[in-house]
């Protein structure tokens, strides 16, 4: 398996994007307009995800404080999520919905050192059983925290918005409209999505997942 654990990796795809037949050229204008972008690998683990979790449909200041009355509390590992209640989880912050999926998380008993090393669709598959967490979660995970290579989140909307506007397409893409794009980049999938990333947080003024 392909994992980019450095800005050589990430040039090393980059390279390989925009000597591609049919959107090469466009690769070549978003990295002439973004540089190379950063590396950014995030944590593994049960924290990872359940951080993922406590920041599903909020702001990023209101997920950030929640996280920290979690830690705080000695909240980020299963055994503890397991042995509280849902009126202390629900205290800390956390809605019904999230403590259920905390629970859930706790309760899968997931084996990251065995996930590291895992294939892609394993990865995928094992991540989206567990209620609350999304294909678009276990995308970013496999792609962030692992560093896999050809892994693509095409439901991420920044992505799609980068999408529309590099490729000149006439609207956003659908997810799935996306996906099937992207296959054309394989096995560099990641790197595409890095810099697609870069370009959103250029045409737009907001900040983008990366």
């Amino acid at each position: 398996m392909q994992c980019i654990d450095s800005e050589r990796d990430i040039a090393n795809g980059i390279a390989a994007l925009t000597a591609l037949p049919n959107h090469g050229a466009q690769f070549a204008r978003a990295f002439e307009a973004t540089g190379l972008p950063p590396l950014r690998r995030r944590p593994e683990g049960f924290a990872e995800l359940l951080r993922a979790i406590v920041g599903q449909q909020v702001s990023v200041a209101s997920a950030s404080a929640i996280w920290a009355r979690l830690e705080a509390a000695g909240m980020v590992a299963p055994d503890p999520i397991l042995a509280a209640s849902d009126d202390a989880l629900r205290a800390l912050g956390l809605s019904r919905s999230k403590a259920r999926y905390a629970r859930a998380l706790a309760e899968a008993g997931i084996d990251f050192d065995a996930l590291r090393h895992a294939p892609d669709a394993e990865i995928l598959e094992t991540l989206t059983r567990v209620t609350g967490i999304g294909r678009w979660t276990a995308e970013i995970y496999a792609l962030m925290s692992l560093g896999r290579a050809d892994i693509f989140p095409a439901g991420d909307l920044a992505l799609q918005e980068a999408a529309r506007v590099l490729f000149d397409l006439p609207a956003r893409p659908r997810e799935a409209a996306l996906r099937n794009m992207a296959e054309a980049w394989r096995p560099q999938r990641a790197v595409a999505a890095r810099l697609l990333w870069a370009y959103y947080r250029v045409i737009t003024s907001r900040e983008g997942v990366l």
